[in-house]
């Protein structure tokens, strides 16, 4: 059985090691900040009292929707850097960085809007 998924280990030659362990490590940080998002996401829709009963609801829906796609998008950039590692190309650029600060950028703003 091959490594999966195939799509990202089929073409190309094997990377050094340190190179998909940094890529790993990366993966990881960003699944770290999602799980963050969905619980700060859970958070407020539990436990923020301050707010009324929608505004918990936006504000935990923008915050889970962040955490969801920031864990996607960390699959995603991974596989596209593991493949460009193994193809010789230069690694992609991410777009996820800023699409994540303006989220939580928006986030606060609305925090401070309504509190």
């Amino acid at each position: 059985m091959g490594r999966w998924p195939r799509y990202v280990y089929k073409t190309g030659e094997e990377p050094d090691y340190r190179f998909s362990l940094a890529n790993e490590r990366t993966f990881l940080a960003w699944i770290r900040t999602a799980l963050a998002l969905l619980a700060g996401g859970v958070a407020v829709r539990t436990i923020a009292s301050s707010f009324t009963d929608v505004e918990q609801q936006v504000l935990s829906g923008l915050l889970i929707g962040l955490g969801v796609v920031c864990a996607v998008a960390a699959w995603w950039r991974w596989a596209r850097s593991e493949r460009a590692m193994r193809t010789g190309e230069p690694l992609p650029a991410s777009g996820l960085t800023v699409a994540l600060a303006l989220g939580v950028v928006l986030v606060a703003a609305l925090v401070l809007a309504l509190a």
